[in-house]
């Protein structure tokens, strides 16, 4: 065991000392795992990104809320008349659903909340944003939303019932509107109403187009039925019990099928919907990336394998006669492959370590120069990269090593 250690240690410093002397055909060869070792660890980088964003796009709905809509998020096996025909939604769905959770201890629904959405300007004096979220619902949202307040707080329930016009703000809101200032008690103005301002929700980001609360505002669904929009349509928000989800659906699709006065022949007129429905219809992205990226990472790898065994083939071809020496007094087979394998081994160290320091680099300028992509450069990915950089260096050397450790010591001494 101590003389293979030996071996080792010496096969190791050998490997820097050829290194060394030949710099710039150890750094050609290294280049090839260096762009290898760039595009896996970048690919990676990205694709750790997304599921990043994802995530944090969807942190504003919630993983344990039931949506009941018109339309399936998914699109549904019907055609859009189908669906488009439907009778609305109401928002007061929610105090019957609600009623039932209060009347029925072991249900495994939590609390429903009601929800409506629309497209609107905001302005505070000169200033103006359009194209902003607003949100009418209850001051419960709070306790199904999953984002938190940056500052101040949500509206209560007291401001809920009675109609209050308060408001609370994304942060993109905020900022526009009320730049190097608190926008706390202070007022904008909502389709001609004024709505003044208790809170303002943490900066959330924005990924790929998906929604964010960032740029939208939340007021109480009574204040938005007496000033945006006066019919009683749009959405409700069951918040579940996670340990029974599949039970959760069932009996909040019987209660809607029941408030909806359905005959048992007759079909579902409404949808259920969560959040999972459209990851899944992301993942098909997700995963064509990842496919796209398997494919251009795994060739620059091979071309980088295929450089470092070449060169391999030249040193042995080149050592020749230091083999046969080396055989001659004494030295095993075994030894003779380590060198030669820990040689190839530390050329593909060297450049991973040299790609794993350039993707850092382009990921600090992504940061910069494009903020709302979440860059993840986690310790999974430096040891990616290490581990790759040895296996290309194991499977690139071992023949050229085997066939070193293979030489007759006498036709290598005799080899010009």
């Amino acid at each position: 065991m101590r003389r293979l250690f030996y071996e080792f240690w010496e096969s190791v410093r050998i490997a820097f000392a050829q290194i060394r002397a030949n710099k710039m055909r150890s750094g050609l060869t290294a280049l090839g795992v260096v762009i290898g070792i760039v595009a896996v660890t970048l690919m990676t980088t990205a694709i750790l990104g997304i599921n990043q964003g994802v995530d944090e796009s969807f942190s504003g709905f919630g993983d344990d809320v039931l949506y009941v809509t018109k339309f399936p998020w998914d699109g549904g096996d019907r055609d859009f008349r189908y669906y488009r025909n439907r009778p609305d939604i109401r928002t007061s769905y929610a105090d019957r659903i609600y009623q039932w959770i209060r009347e029925t201890p072991d249900s495994a629904l939590v609390r429903a909340v009601a929800a409506d959405n629309t497209q609107v300007s905001v302005s505070r004096g000169e200033l103006k944003v359009s194209n902003i979220f607003l949100l009418g619902t209850s001051h419960e949202m709070a306790l199904i939303s999953k984002s938190d307040m940056m500052e101040g707080r949500f509206f209560n329930e007291y401001e809920n019932q009675t109609g209050t016009r308060v408001a609370v703000v994304g942060f993109d809101v905020a900022d526009a509107l009320f730049p190097n200032e608190s926008p706390i008690g202070k007022s904008v103005i909502v389709r001609n109403s004024p709505f003044r301002i208790v809170g303002v929700a943490e900066r959330q980001g924005s990924f790929l187009g998906l929604f964010s609360w960032d740029s939208g505002i939340l007021i109480p669904i009574r204040a938005y039925r007496h000033s945006i929009h006066g019919r009683d349509e749009g959405d409700v928000r069951v918040q579940y019990d996670v340990t029974r989800g599949a039970e959760a659906r069932d009996e909040l699709r019987g209660l809607m099928r029941r408030i909806r006065q359905l005959e048992p022949e007759e079909e579902d007129d409404f949808s259920i919907n969560e959040s999972a429905t459209i990851r899944e219809q992301l993942d098909p992205i997700k995963n064509g990336i990842a496919t796209a990226g398997l494919i251009i990472t795994g060739l620059a790898l091979f071309v980088g394998a295929i450089g470092i065994m070449n060169i391999t083939y030249v040193s042995v071809k080149e050592r020749t006669r230091e083999i046969g020496t080396r055989k001659a007094l004494g030295a095993r087979r075994r030894s003779i492959l380590l060198q030669f394998l820990i040689e190839a081994v530390c050329i593909c160290l060297v450049g991973g370590l040299i790609g794993l320091g350039l993707t850092w680099g382009m990921a600090a300028v992504i940061a910069a120069a494009a903020p709302s992509f979440p860059i993840v450069f986690s310790p999974a990915v430096i040891f990616l990269a290490v581990g790759l950089a040895m296996g290309v260096g194991v499977s690139s050397g071992f023949l050229p090593a085997l066939s070193a450790s293979s030489l007759d010591p006498v036709e290598a001494l005799r080899f010009e």
